[in-house]
């Protein structure tokens, strides 16, 4: 649990509850803090991987962790952006896509892996990630860019690449779940 990739997933996990702290809050300050905090923690997300297969050390308990830590951070993202209005009328569907595709291959991967059946993340399923990352730190940047950043239209941003990262999220779903279902009969 001592490697760095493993530090940096758990640092991760750690950083929800502040993050979500951030954006129960109504300053710009801690929106856009709390901006940062979500950049850094997508930033260990590429980090943990790239220095855990860079230095040999992909271990277990990473394996394990890493998706977790990624589906906690999204969701409770998701969740508070919904909570402050930032994602609102017909974005929630967006969002609830994303959501619900998450817990559907989750349990798809967890059945799949009962039967020693390995799911790979697709080069589609990474351009989703790419999209749902951006979309989700452009809208958290949003909620303190009108005041420090007016110039920048984070939240069009943001919905745009909701969107997009939905889109992404409903073909990548079904083909993890074509696959899974063959495992199924």
């Amino acid at each position: 649990m001592s490697s760095l990739p493993n530090l940096l997933t758990l640092s991760r996990i750690l950083a929800v509850p502040l993050l979500v702290a951030l954006m129960w809050g109504t300053g710009h300050w801690q929106w856009f803090t709390a901006f940062v905090v979500f950049s850094i923690a997508g930033l260990t997300d590429y980090l943990d991987g790239y220095l855990a297969r860079a230095q040999g050390t992909v271990s277990k308990i990473g394996v394990f962790l890493d998706p977790i830590a990624d589906k906690i951070m999204v969701a409770a993202t998701i969740v508070m952006l919904i909570h402050s209005g930032l994602v609102h009328g017909l974005a929630v569907i967006a969002a609830l896509i994303i959501l619900l595709r998450e817990i559907i291959v989750s349990g798809l991967r967890e059945y799949l892996a009962s039967l020693q059946v390995s799911l790979p993340v697709s080069r589609l399923a990474k351009w989703k990630t790419a999209f749902q990352m951006i979309a989700l730190g452009a809208l958290v940047l949003a909620g303190s860019a009108p005041v420090l950043l007016p110039w920048l239209p984070a939240l069009e941003i943001g919905i745009a690449s909701l969107w997009i990262a939905a889109a992404l999220t409903l073909v990548t779903g079904y083909d993890y779940l074509r696959v899974g279902l063959k495992h199924m009969a």
